[in-house]
């Protein structure tokens, strides 16, 4: 398990190119039969993902957790971005076609993950925060999360959000997730740009196509700074830093919260006459 430790605007202003990527990139994160965990010092959130291939995989707690299980103190999101999969919850099994979502509970002791097929696997990108409340476990189905049609064709960022574990969706103690899916044509997600001092976000890029990028842009307002990120990585976005990109061509993106509130237009919006 890797650990990502805060950085302040101080030390991002000095960075170089390999410097940010260090702290902010996330990479490799869909390894065939290995589940891969990211333990971040913001909001405690931990990112991690599994391609389950030829074998069924378990997950398990670390030193880090300090645990007996791995959700023995922690809630968990996990949506399939892969072909379908199943994920079982102490003996009870949930089908999880692509862009299905399953919130798992504090408490929940068993959880295995794995594909319908060895041909067609499943991917799982997963989500975790820190929990003091037992919510029960429930799938929701990317048809039934509420699609909310944003943006436009002329401004390139004509897109449908899905929100799935959220105040008025799928309930938990401080995470919130969903995806963003651009329509074809559309490069810029999350414009105008916007921070959030009361919450981390973690971006986590997919479906990009094999030589397209997305120049996500980070940073304070008036101290920008960009990463260049490919298929299935993803990128932790402070509470100070702004987090909005533009791709060479459409993609998706999953996009969760942890912090404050679960309230998802908590946003400080940034007028882009001041971005620099």
């Amino acid at each position: 398990m890797q650990v990502r430790y805060q950085q302040s605007p101080e030390a991002v202003r000095s960075m170089n190119t390999a410097k940010l990527r260090e702290h902010f990139l996330i990479q490799n994160l869909m390894q065939k039969n290995k589940v891969t965990w990211i333990y971040t010092h913001y909001d405690r959130v931990m990112v991690g993902g599994v391609k389950p291939v030829s074998k069924k995989v378990l997950l398990q707690s670390s030193d880090q957790l300090k645990a007996d299980y791995f959700l023995e103190r922690r809630e968990l999101g996990i949506i399939n971005v892969g072909s379908k999969g199943v994920v079982t919850v102490d003996g009870k099994k949930y089908l999880l076609d692509s862009l299905d979502c399953i919130y798992i509970g504090l408490g929940s002791k068993k959880v295995v993950l794995e594909s319908n097929t060895t041909k067609n696997p499943a991917a799982f990108y997963m989500v975790s925060t820190p929990a003091h409340h037992r919510y029960p476990t429930r799938l929701v189905r990317s048809a039934n999360a509420l699609p909310t049609p944003m943006g436009n064709a002329e401004n390139s960022n004509e897109r449908i959000i899905y929100k799935y574990i959220h105040d008025k969706g799928i309930k938990s103690c401080q995470l919130v997730m969903g995806l963003t899916l651009l329509k074809s044509g559309s490069v810029w997600n999350s414009f105008p740009p916007h921070t959030h001092d009361r919450r981390t976000e973690i971006y986590f890029y997919f479906n990009l196509q094999a030589n397209s990028q997305v120049y996500h842009i980070m940073g304070e307002p008036q101290e920008t700074r960009h990463l260049v990120i490919s298929n299935e990585q993803a990128v932790i976005s402070p509470s100070w830093s702004m987090h909005y990109g533009c791709g060479t061509s459409s993609y998706s993106f999953i996009w969760a919260m942890a912090g404050e509130n679960q309230d998802f237009a908590d946003m400080d919006q940034v007028p882009g006459s001041i971005i620099r």
